[in-house]
């Protein structure tokens, strides 16, 4: 059978072949010029997304570690880039958060003021910042807490470049490549924020039965609990198979990074809450 020869319309190279070797271009077909064939053409990219996203967080969830791995060696043709899956959770997280009314990391200026940690502190700030701009807190509050929301979804990926520094001092005696760690990392926080998810439907429905939901301490205390373990597990599970930790040194290291992980949180919702007070 003769092969059909084509001039790439990209690098205008003769090609036998169904794509382009030198840049991956294919043949431009009559079909692919009407309505149908760009609706086949949409419709397959679509669900080819789907399909691999759907693949990967599989593979992230369900065996721990492994994804990493398979990155780090290079099979990543069937799996989302880190980066991407990141992006994508944390779409589905904001999402969520908006669609139950909770919030994990885009606190209101009341819960700051009055609901956290660092309450005390918050009031003093935000006192003085109301003194500077001459204004009341009831004209402030609606702004910071639209400004919060924002300013929480455009800056989550400092949480992963934070704990991925703490990866090449807790492994120092592996070794890895840096980009080994950046992508444990960005695996980790996409794990976070699906459980974040799960958290946030379970204190919607907690609030549903009358219990309260994330601004009930006794709700947000369960939960934060919960997360911390399952968060310990998932480290304790991924760092062998990535980092090959074995034994008790493995327990203290998933321990450690876990309690790095709370203060990280912690830490991000307070550095949200401080640039958002002076850049309203």
């Amino acid at each position: 059978m003769t092969a059909v020869v084509w001039t790439c319309p990209s690098c205008r190279c003769n090609c036998e072949s169904p794509f382009c070797a030198q840049c991956g271009e294919e043949p431009l077909a009559a079909r692919d010029l009407t309505l149908r064939g760009l609706a086949e053409k949409a419709l397959h990219a679509i669900t080819s997304i789907d399909a691999r996203v759907a693949r990967t967080a599989w593979r992230l969830l369900r065996h721990p570690g492994r994804l990493t791995v398979d990155w780090a060696t290079g099979i990543r043709r069937p799996y989302v880039a880190p980066f991407q899956l990141f992006l994508v959770a944390n779409v589905l997280f904001f999402t969520l958060q908006w669609l139950t009314r909770e919030t994990v990391f885009s606190s209101s200026l009341q819960s700051h003021m009055h609901q956290q940690d660092w309450s005390e502190l918050a009031r003093g700030l935000v006192g003085r910042r109301l003194d500077a701009e001459h204004m009341s807190l009831e004209q402030f509050a609606p702004v910071f807490d639209r400004a919060v929301v924002l300013n929480a979804k455009s800056l989550i990926f400092l949480m992963a470049g934070a704990f991925m520094l703490l990866l090449p001092v807790a492994f120092w005696r592996e070794r890895r490549p840096f980009m080994t760690h950046v992508t444990f990392a960005l695996h980790l926080y996409t794990f976070l924020l699906l459980l974040f998810c799960a958290a946030l439907l379970a204190a919607k429905a907690s609030s549903a039965l009358g219990y309260g939901g994330l601004d009930a301490p006794r709700v947000d205390n369960v939960l934060s609990v919960a997360n911390l373990v399952l968060c310990t597990l998932y480290l304790y599970l991924a760092i062998g198979p990535v980092y090959d930790a074995r034994g008790l040194r493995r327990v203290a290291i998933a321990f450690l990074l876990a309690i790095g992980v709370a203060a990280i949180v912690l830490g991000y919702r307070f550095v949200i809450f401080v640039i958002t007070l002076y850049a309203t």
